[in-house]
């Protein structure tokens, strides 16, 4: 259950940051780089979200139903 709650709380700050980025982009008008920060992050946050799916799969913490079977 732990898992499951710490997933969605990536995904949730993920589409923040994906929110933020959206709303300084239509803000600054390219006068700072808040967008590319906020943008950054959310790239940061997605790769760190996918390493950590794939540990939890390797670790077994992460059980992948099987649709072959």
């Amino acid at each position: 259950m732990l898992t499951k709650l710490a997933i969605v709380a990536f995904l949730v700050v993920i589409i923040y940051n994906l929110g933020a980025g959206l709303y300084f982009m239509m803000t600054d008008k390219g006068k700072t780089d808040r967008t590319m920060k906020a943008l950054t992050r959310r790239i940061a946050l997605s790769v760190a979200l996918i390493l950590l799916v794939m540990l939890g799969i390797y670790t077994g913490v992460i059980r992948p139903h099987d649709l072959g079977h």
